[in-house]
């Protein structure tokens, strides 16, 4: 049985929203914007590089959204992925290999900006992996903006990669279901929750990777996370503790991350918690009747406020997946290997379109999941039986 040890980190950021991959470093926004969800690249960047999404503008707190800082580690060149594949990611989970998994299923993916390059990047992906072709000819892939309309906005590299990411690997987790690409405008919060209201009336599996520091009124906003018949899933963030927005909303499941440590024959040594993690209580929101009823619930300490993450899967950058972008990211094209839980909230979206079940709070805390608890570890947070703050009930393990 593999080994499960669990990290946390207690880092804090601001309340702007940015995506995963724009132009900013993540260490040069560390003290003031550290965003709520986050992607975390593996390739050579110049020590001027600014791995985060150009800065949307600023104003009121929760005025703008982010994906969650890229950290790029070194990689020599982009020409071939070095990365974790579908084939190791599905075998270190045991998820499905059939390329009908999620068949009959639709995931949206929520970014903010224009990926002009995304078609032909996932064609790459796809033929690199051998996975089914996800085309708009074959009615598998399908772009819109925030309104369902294909008027475009502006392109962003930082969000292009992100959105790289996010359509990639939803694919390889679920290579047999439908995926819906929905860009916001702006990363303004009602440019993203237009777009998400847009995501849920089209799909019954929406990922968001992306996220800001929580504000007082967030509640009145969970209405964008809430639709009959929809999973909404949402990064927890790369920079431990507090809870982030909208990952705190109780009507999404709040996806974590965790490091991969696999032998020689790609098995599972260890799964440890990933020391960057987002997770908290929340400020403001309310633990949800499944959540608040759950056995280990009380050992948290939230005083019935929600809890965060809800579960996690890879994204320690030290076992990142691969992704290809051909939209120049500070220079750069091809093959690049990431982590963050803007990696682990698509990959948990799509293996619950692989269910074709409604994996809401009751589906995560009841006994429909096959989990794999992290156990050992306390930097910040303890890691606990059953559930936690850095990795929360554990990973879907089967």
């Amino acid at each position: 049985m593999a080994l499960a040890v669990c990290v946390g980190l207690g880092d804090h950021y601001s309340g702007l929203f940015y995506p995963l991959g724009g132009p900013m470093s993540w260490l040069h926004r560390a003290a003031t914007l550290l965003a709520a969800a986050g992607l975390l690249l593996t390739a050579a960047l110049p020590a001027s590089a600014a791995p985060g999404p150009n800065s949307p503008g600023k104003g009121a707190e929760h005025e703008h959204f982010a994906s969650h800082p890229l950290r790029v580690m070194p990689q020599a060149v982009n020409t071939a992925p070095t990365g974790l594949s579908p084939a190791a990611i599905q075998k270190a989970y045991s998820f499905p290999t059939s390329a009908a998994a999620g068949a009959g299923k639709t995931i949206a993916i929520v970014d903010a900006y224009n990926d002009p390059t995304i078609a032909s990047d996932l064609a790459a992906f796809t033929a690199q992996y051998g996975l089914p072709g996800c085309t708009t000819a074959n009615v598998c892939f399908t772009k819109v903006n925030q309104t369902g309309g294909t008027k475009y906005p502006k392109s962003d590299s930082g969000w292009s990669l992100e959105i790289a990411l996010d359509v990639e690997w939803a694919h390889a987790v679920a290579p047999g279901a439908k995926i819906l690409l929905v860009e916001a405008n702006s990363a303004s919060f009602t440019d993203l929750m237009a777009a998400e209201d847009n995501a849920s009336a089209h799909a019954q599996y929406v990922s968001n990777s992306w996220g800001a520091a929580e504000f007082s009124g967030e509640a009145s906003s969970d209405t964008h996370f809430a639709r009959p018949g929809v999973s909404f899933f949402a990064s927890a963030g790369d920079q431990g503790a507090p809870a982030t927005y909208p990952s705190s909303s109780p009507n999404v499941i709040s996806v974590g991350g965790t490091k991969l440590n696999l032998d020689s024959t790609g098995a599972v040594a260890s799964e440890t918690g990933w020391a960057s993690s987002g997770g908290g209580c929340s400020a403001y929101e309310t633990a949800g009747p499944a959540q608040a009823a759950f056995g280990q619930y009380t050992q948290l300490n939230c005083a019935g406020k929600r809890a965060t993450p809800d579960v996690p899967l890879d994204a320690d950058p030290a076992s990142g997946v691969s992704l290809y972008d051909s939209t120049s990211y500070n220079g750069r094209t091809g093959w690049f290997t990431v982590g963050g839980t803007s990696a682990s909230s698509p990959m948990w979206a799509a293996r619950a379109a692989d269910t074709g079940a409604l994996v809401n709070a009751s589906y995560v805390y009841g006994s429909s999941v096959a989990f794999r608890d992290i156990l050992i570890g306390n930097k910040g947070n303890p890691c606990l039986t059953g559930e936690d703050l850095v990795t929360g009930r554990g990973s879907w393990d089967g």
